[in-house]
């Protein structure tokens, strides 16, 4: 074969990527700098270096939003970019791609559309469920498993996947990621210390303190702009501010965790409670989340090195195992397909 077969990740704010013929997997940042919202100036990790750095007359902007492409023009010029200046990939090549399962079918071909017209001139797109994907990567068969059940946390929505067998059960996407949790802490930093800090910092202050422990004395000097002098300074924020700010949201994520459980099939949900919750995505590394969930849900939750990386691991079983890629993927270009009927 003369192609290449690739195995694509498209995440909120990180792309990752299975190159099949050197079995290796790489990955960049979803991002693009503008420079007086006309002119590209970088793109991916160099674009996102700037983010809150840069001057005023560049602006970094996410081609994706909450899990979907919401700048295809804007995604598509930065897939090109990618591609031409690593100059991995080659015309004539193969892709499966991960997506979520509950967006429309609009949104779901825009990720088709995306590889099969880009600089990348695919000869072949086919699609894969990124539950399905993200278990696999977690080193279960999903084909002969009764009860599967995997929550990715990531960085623009968690999506929560029940499996049984090779196929999806159910499936939800929340519109909540690590940006809300970080927008949550700087919103109640400004709100009861007059206070402001950016994304970053609020999500430093997240990834510093976790979620769960028994400490409620810790605080962290961080800087910003004290919103009464208007000049930059640095305070401190407690733990207990950032735990306050998180807390809504994460009782909202087991809500849907817990709902999703009562509405799965009484031998499906046999297999979840014996295996428990497949932790993944990128938010899956905040320290203490898998223990809030398991005292939260009362299930066993499970988690792995690299988390985040699960989807796109998963991409490479299937692409090295022909019973999975004939079972799971498909093209949206089947005529039997229920996009074209």
């Amino acid at each position: 074969m003369l192609g290449n077969v690739f195995g694509l990740d498209l995440g909120t704010y990180e792309i990752r990527i299975f190159d099949k013929k050197k079995d290796r997997i790489w990955r960049e940042k979803d991002a693009i700098a503008m420079k007086n919202r006309r002119y590209v100036y970088a793109v991916g990790n160099e674009a996102y270096g700037m983010f809150e750095k840069a001057p005023d007359d560049i602006r970094v902007i996410f081609p994706m939003k909450n899990g979907v492409i919401a700048h295809f023009d804007d995604m598509q010029y930065l897939l090109g970019a990618l591609l031409e200046s690593e100059r991995r990939f080659g015309r004539g090549d193969e892709y499966l791609v991960a997506v979520p399962t509950d967006v429309t079918e609009v949104e779901k071909k825009a990720f088709y559309d995306l590889v099969c017209h880009s600089e990348a001139r695919a000869k072949s797109v086919r699609i894969v469920e990124r539950g399905l994907a993200d278990a696999l990567g977690f080193g279960i068969d999903v084909i002969t498993e009764k009860g599967i059940f995997v929550a990715n946390f990531g960085g623009g929505t968690t999506e929560l996947s029940v499996l049984s067998e090779g196929g999806m059960v159910l499936n939800r996407l929340l519109k909540i990621g690590g940006e809300d949790f970080d927008s949550a802490i700087a919103a109640l930093v400004r709100r009861n210390q007059d206070f402001l800090i950016g994304r970053l910092t609020a999500e430093r202050l997240r990834r510093e303190f976790g979620v769960f422990d028994q400490s409620t004395d810790s605080a962290i000097t961080v800087s910003g702009r004290d919103l009464i002098t208007g000049v930059p300074a640095q305070m401190k924020v407690s733990i207990s501010l950032v735990r306050a700010a998180m807390k809504e949201l994460l009782e909202e994520c087991v809500r849907a965790i817990r709902a999703m459980i009562d509405r799965t099939p009484p031998n499906v949900r046999s297999g979840i409670r014996e295996k428990g919750i497949c932790l993944t995505g990128g938010m899956a590394n905040l320290r203490g989340l898998s223990t809030y969930l398991r005292e939260s849900t009362g299930l066993p939750v499970m988690t792995m090195e690299e988390p985040e990386l699960c989807a796109v691991r998963g991409l490479r079983q299937i692409l090295l195992d022909r019973a999975y890629y004939d079972r799971l993927t498909y093209s949206m270009m089947d005529e039997d397909y229920r996009w074209l009927r």
